[in-house]
């Protein structure tokens, strides 16, 4: 039986300047820790009258050693 996940990664913002950097977090992340398989995504967004809130969860697990 394969392992779904071991771990996941939250990335979550509601500035707007932040938004616009958070696809470089991303990739700074996943470049940073090549360990790691990412075996699923969740991507919410919500909102009140005053503020968008985006958040991105990465699940990921361990790459199998060769």
């Amino acid at each position: 039986m394969t392992t779904q996940f071991t771990g996941m990664k939250i990335f979550s913002t509601t500035l707007a300047r932040d938004r616009e950097a958070m696809g470089d977090n991303i990739t700074r992340w996943i470049h940073d820790n090549q360990q790691l398989e990412i075996v699923d995504k969740i991507v919410t967004q919500s909102s009140d009258k005053e503020f968008h809130c985006l958040t991105i969860t990465l699940f990921y697990r361990e790459r199998p050693r060769p």
